[in-house]
């Protein structure tokens, strides 16, 4: 990862927008994608639209892989200042980085559709003895 304690402020990230310097905020970090550009599946145009701005909910919104996050720490150069900082990426940083909550809700993927099968099937045996007799 790069260095971590530099900071920038966003009128310092905005000063890279183009093909030779793209700078983006993703949760209150700061990435220099500017060789990731040819790389990036969706293409350079996404990352150059979003270049020296914060693209926290757009790359939020697409749902990038585990993949994709861990290959970002190659990228990052820092983060804004404390000033500047939403630190609504705190919360949304530590879902995808924190697994143990999807292990309370797992049972519940797989509760609900089997109370639904095992219901229906009572409900099917019920009615076919019933027209049976």
């Amino acid at each position: 990862m790069g260095d971590v304690g530099k900071r920038f402020s966003k009128k310092e990230v905005g000063e890279h927008t183009d093909k030779k310097s793209t700078w983006i905020i993703i949760n209150d970090n700061v990435y220099d994608v500017t060789k990731f550009l040819e790389e990036h599946p969706g293409g350079e145009e996404v990352l150059l639209e979003q270049a020296g701005k914060d693209a926290t909910e757009n790359f939020e919104d697409v749902g990038h892989s585990t993949d994709a996050r861990t290959m970002m720490k190659e990228y990052h150069i820092g983060e804004l200042n404390e000033e500047e900082k939403s630190h609504v990426g705190e919360k949304s940083n530590s879902k995808w980085a924190d697994d143990s909550n999807d292990n309370s809700s797992s049972w519940k993927t797989w509760l609900v559709p089997m109370a639904l099968a095992l219901t229906a099937s009572l409900i099917f045996r019920f009615f076919f003895i019933k027209s049976s007799n």
